[in-house]
């Protein structure tokens, strides 16, 4: 399942975000609880809806998001303990750009470019105790003997804290495969893609970009690895409270094709680089998540490991072939639409895939 871990100064609307997000009544900066609080996102796909339509299954799964929130009230000592990041995917960062009287600002004004500049310093600052004890603890092997390895790591974490020292994200850097590894079991937060949810004012949710550029955001949020999402949490809010048919017409009437948190869960989904395929059937018609690039054999494993020990092939139909046919896999063969495919197949977005395997 893909993680997210939601970060935010106060008053920002993140837990308000993690509510809406996940269904949830719960937050964690409320009532002195002190354990993250974590939570289950759908992610919404109107293929999977299309094939359930088709199918008519008995459970209709989309794919998840799981979201993270931690307790606290933001500050450094809210996100240097990163226990409850320790195996998120990416950050959600919550940026307050709306106005609100009755909601004071921690820093007494409303400024985004300040909040999202010190939000990543916390974030470095992080990262740095934690390259600095690293690079400690080397030192100390180093002297019981000479390793490669070793050797190899420190190389890495020095590159890692000098880019920290001067204020840059480690997600900005360009490492080869090796290296990246090698830095997996740290958890650096600055290393974990960005996604910044702009909490807009309700005047400003039909130009998103107009205030991006107003607020001098158009450069920080271009770096690498960072993507922006506009939404309003007030009207999110209003939307979550309406009938689903009357969402639609809401929407509409804000010039919208669809909801912030709906925009929101597709760009986590997007930025780690992750697609979905199905499998179908009357039982259950389901997406799953994988990071592009995974051949079948790995897909076939995220259903169950039997099928990828067991694996023999995927009898793949893209999604647009099998929609065309009414959901027809014997039409989809007679037109040569079904592939039979092996384990080093790399899987597309929006296969419907059955797997063929051995007991």
């Amino acid at each position: 399942m893909l993680k997210a871990g939601l970060i935010g100064l106060p008053s920002t609307g993140k837990s308000t975000l993690f509510r809406l997000l996940t269904s949830s009544g719960e937050s964690a900066g409320g009532g002195g609880r002190q354990d993250p609080l974590m939570g289950v996102a759908q992610v919404p796909d109107a293929r999977l809806d299309r094939l359930t339509a088709l199918f008519e299954p008995k459970k209709h799964v989309p794919a998840t998001l799981e979201v993270t929130e931690l307790a606290g009230h933001g500050g450094a000592t809210a996100l240097v303990d990163v226990s409850g990041f320790r195996n998120a995917h990416a950050l959600l960062h919550v940026l307050r750009m709306f106005t609100d009287g009755r909601v004071p600002h921690a820093s007494g004004n409303v400024d985004p470019l300040r909040d999202i500049r010190a939000m990543e310093d916390e974030l470095i600052l992080a990262d740095l105790a934690v390259a600095e004890k690293r690079l400690d603890r080397i030192q100390q092997d180093r002297k019981k003997g000479k390793s490669r390895e070793l050797d190899e790591e420190q190389r890495v974490i020095e590159t890692c804290r000098s880019a920290l020292e001067e204020g840059q994200a480690l997600r900005t850097l360009t490492l080869d495969g090796d290296d990246t590894k090698r830095l997996r079991g740290f958890s650096f937060l600055s290393a974990k893609p960005q996604l910044v949810v702009l909490n807009l004012d309700e005047a400003d949710i039909t130009d998103p970009a107009g205030a991006v550029e107003r607020a001098g955001l158009t450069e920080a949020l271009g770096g690498a690895g960072t993507e922006a999402v506009p939404l309003c949490a007030k009207i999110e809010l209003e939307i979550a409270e309406l009938p689903p048919e009357d969402r639609v017409a809401f929407l509409a009437d804000l010039g919208l094709a669809d909801s912030g948190l709906d925009r929101v869960i597709r760009a986590s989904y997007h930025l780690l680089g992750y697609l979905s395929f199905f499998t179908v059937g009357k039982d259950e018609c389901r997406a799953w998540s994988i990071p592009a690039g995974t051949p079948a054999q790995e897909a076939a494993g995220e259903i169950h490991s039997d099928l990828a020990r067991g694996f023999i092939r995927a009898e793949v139909v893209p999604y647009d072939a099998l929609i065309a046919r009414d959901g027809s896999h014997t039409a989809c063969r007679e037109h040569g639409e079904v592939r039979l495919e092996g384990k080093e197949y790399i899987v597309a977005d929006g296969d419907v895939i059955n797997f063929r395997f051995a007991t």
